[in-house]
């Protein structure tokens, strides 16, 4: 195999879905995050977050929210947030995954349902 047959082979889009074989929608999506700044994110620019599986990807994450909320979400972003220690604090924050799921500008979610 040539190497820009390798480079074509890697650029392809990957589109497989890892963690809705395992776990129905409601499983991907554990719960939306809402704070101050996701809800001035919702006005402005049409930005939702939620916290998701650790095995999810980007897309299940889009099958998900389109079997949940009915919507076609334009772009996805997912953070791996990592776990903090518990230095000189009372509390210490777990790891989890966090998506950010970017609609069109006619689009909503009702999130606080």
């Amino acid at each position: 195999m040539t190497y820009r047959k390798i480079l074509q082979r890697r650029a392809q889009k990957n589109t497989e879905v890892k963690a809705m074989k395992k776990f129905t929608p409601y499983d991907v999506i554990v719960a939306p995050l809402i704070t101050e700044k996701t809800y001035k994110l919702w006005d402005s620019s049409n930005k939702y977050f939620f916290r998701v599986h650790a095995d999810a990807n980007k897309n299940d994450v889009k099958q998900a929210i389109k079997y949940i909320y009915d919507v076609v979400p334009k772009k996805i972003n997912i953070i791996n947030v990592v776990f903090k220690w518990r230095n000189q604090r009372k509390l210490v924050r777990r790891a989890y995954k966090k998506a950010i799921v970017t609609l069109n500008e006619k689009d909503k979610i009702d999130v606080l349902k």
